[in-house]
């Protein structure tokens, strides 16, 4: 596998002769229903788009996961696999081929790799959108993801699995309390599953925020502290903290 960060929870993932790219967030800033007092993520130059995708991921509606300014500059001939609420967006943006999973339902692209939704994130009180499990159906290497640190116990029917992305630094609201479970979600998995390598997702990278809401944020927990919690539970698994851009081979 080649993994490829691409900044917040943007991936290029490379596994099984294809090119998955997941939650792409790369052209424009990124806003929440175009408030930018409240919130506003940007970087000084925007990310290439990369080439000869064979599938875009989404695991979430939200535009942090489906952003709308990157969607709208991708080919729309492309295959999207995404949660029910994120293949509305790419429906109402004109994507062709879309397939929309729920909750244990798989897709196998080009008959190389299956891609199995699992119960992610909760958004709001109702709506649960999607981690997914994609396994290389050559060699049966499999990858993880979830971006905000919510596991589902189902994981533990399919345990090991090689590589798990997610979070590993804590993001929460006063009164509102977690919006990204980090260091004690990423250990509760990796008890669980017992995967090679950890890679974590969603925080650090070249982005500035700006707005009310970053102020109130509170972050919590680094790379080597989650390291040294992984040593003090016996456990084995390597954390690789690539850079954004930065290709790592797995």
């Amino acid at each position: 596998m080649n993994l490829t960060w691409l900044d917040s929870n943007s991936w290029l993932i490379e596994i099984g002769e294809q090119r998955i790219l997941i939650d792409p967030w790369l052209i424009g800033d990124l806003t929440f229903n175009n408030l930018d007092w409240l919130f506003k993520g940007s970087r000084s130059q925007d990310r290439s788009i990369p080439d000869n995708i064979n599938l875009i991921l989404l695991s979430q509606g939200l535009e942090d996961h489906a952003h709308p300014s990157t969607l709208k500059q991708l080919n729309k001939n492309i295959p999207v696999v995404a949660s029910p609420n994120a293949a509305k967006v790419v429906k109402q943006l004109g994507y062709q081929q879309i397939i929309s999973l729920n909750h244990g339902e798989t897709f196998t692209l080009n008959q190389q790799v299956e891609i199995k939704a699992f119960p992610g994130s909760p958004i709001g009180p109702t709506l649960l959108e999607n981690g997914y499990l994609l396994k290389d159906l050559v060699n049966n290497s499999t990858l993880y993801y979830e971006p905000h640190g919510y596991h589902s116990p189902q994981l533990k029917e399919i345990a090991p699995i090689d590589v798990v992305i997610t979070p590993i630094i804590d993001l929460s609201l006063p009164l509102l309390g977690p919006i990204i479970k980090g260091m004690n979600s990423a250990l509760e998995v990796a008890k669980s599953v017992k995967p090679q390598f950890i890679l974590p997702t969603a925080a650090g990278g070249d982005i500035l925020f700006a707005g009310i809401l970053v102020k109130f944020l509170q972050e919590k927990g680094t790379v080597a502290e989650f390291r040294t919690l992984l040593e003090k539970n016996h456990l084995t698994t390597q954390v690789i903290a690539p850079k954004p851009g930065e290709k790592v081979m797995v």
